[in-house]
């Protein structure tokens, strides 16, 4: 094996990892709140946030004693025993989806985990009859193979078809929707706003009109909140600003803050319908992701970031539209997940400018840059965003 000290950490990169990702934009070895800083020294202001995972930013206070102080008792234990956070948790989930006393919760380690269990309890509200599942087009919901079936984007599947059977895509219409929805339907899945397609919100009105027909043909209305959900679009939950009532919610990303935890909370008559043995996970809801969990949620809520989600929103929109530049054709979303729409081809320059200038954003296509900031941007943050990001359209 070659000395690491002969190789570049791009050589080690290119040589030593899979390439399924694309070379790294930097190394990056230490942050601080919402900063992070590189191999070089370099400091960047980070509005990506891990995408939307480092919902306390890093190097947080409370991360760091909850993982210490947990890490020195119980790191895991087998899906054979429980443990206090891991209950504690659960019912923090319960009350923060608002799912009360007969929801129910299950833990994985990712959101595509979040997501092949809600697969798995759409297939089980099935009487024989209902063997169609119904997604919407350009959606993602995760890279493994039932998360993959789920999401609306051939290009992502078309390697490694033959998909799973019975799922079906949908343009994000009530009309749609209505056309599609009949009595053989298991489940309709949706990402209230599409983030991996640009930060898309779904149209006004579509949430009601997918939780009216769900009900009225038995089936399921799940939501994935991996993205949009823990307080990042200025409610616990994005589905929480309609008031309507899913069958199951899946979640990750920002849960622990950065430590590897997804989880699916069910509600009502769906709480019943996965039986002993019909899912599980060896990592799923261990002690130390729980605890530190825990500690995050807590944190949210003591500090009020959902409230500040929801402030700062409306700061970073007015920033970027003060901009003035004509690169900049529209800004979407809610609370701290953000989409800036772009001229045509003008996302991947706009990104890498950017960064040249300390600043994280992500080029999510040629034609949108998603900012996705820690919970706890304030003032100086967004101020310094205003400056880096419109010398970044300047210098585009």
């Amino acid at each position: 094996m070659t000395d690491t000290t002969t190789r570049s950490w791009r050589e080690r990169q290119a040589e030593d990892l899979m390439a399924s990702y694309a070379p790294a934009l930097r190394m990056l070895v230490r942050g601080e709140g919402c900063w992070v800083e590189d191999d070089e020294g370099n400091r960047y202001l980070d509005f990506l946030g891990g995408i939307a995972v480092n919902s306390l930013g890093h190097a947080h206070p409370v991360i760091v004693e909850a993982a210490s102080s947990q890490a020195a008792r119980l790191v895991h234990v087998s899906n054979y025993f429980t443990t206090p956070s891991q209950l504690e948790l659960a019912e923090r989930l319960k009350r923060i989806t608002g799912a009360g006393d007969e929801g129910r919760v299950y833990f994985g380690n990712s959101g595509a985990e979040a997501n092949e269990a809600a697969f798995k309890l759409a297939r089980r509200n099935s009487d024989g009859a209902r063997n169609r599942i119904l997604a919407l087009k350009n959606a993602f919901h995760g890279r493994t193979m039932g998360a993959l079936a789920l999401t609306g984007k051939p290009a992502l599947q078309a390697p490694f078809e033959p998909m799973i059977a019975g799922v079906e895509h949908l343009d994000s219409t009530v009309d749609a929707l209505e056309a599609a929805m009949r009595d053989d339907v298991a489940a309709l899945f949706l990402e209230p706003i599409k983030g991996e397609t640009g930060v898309v919100p779904l149209p006004d009105g579509y949430l009601e009109a997918a939780r009216r027909l769900t009900e009225r043909h038995g089936a399921l209305l799940i939501i994935d909140e991996i993205q949009t959900g823990i307080g990042r679009t200025g409610r616990w939950f994005d589905h929480q600003h309609t008031g309507i009532v899913p069958d199951a919610v899946t979640m990750a990303k920002g849960i622990a803050g950065g430590v590897p935890l997804g989880a699916m909370v069910t509600f009502g008559r769906a709480s019943l319908l996965l039986q002993r043995g019909d899912h599980g996970s060896t990592f799923g809801g261990n002690p130390f992701a729980t605890t530190v969990a825990n500690a995050v949620l807590a944190e949210i809520e003591r500090a009020d970031l959902i409230g500040n989600a929801a402030r700062r929103g409306p700061q970073i929109r007015d920033a970027v539209l003060a901009t003035g530049s004509s690169l900049v054709t529209e800004v979407r979303g809610r609370g701290l997940l953000i989409g800036i729409g772009v001229v045509e081809g003008a996302a991947p320059a706009i990104a890498a400018a950017a960064l040249d200038r300390g600043l994280i954003v992500n080029a999510i296509n040629p034609t949108s840059i998603r900012i996705a900031p820690p919970l706890i941007v304030g003032d100086a943050e967004i101020a310094e965003f205003a400056d880096r990001f419109g010398a970044a359209l300047a210098a585009c």
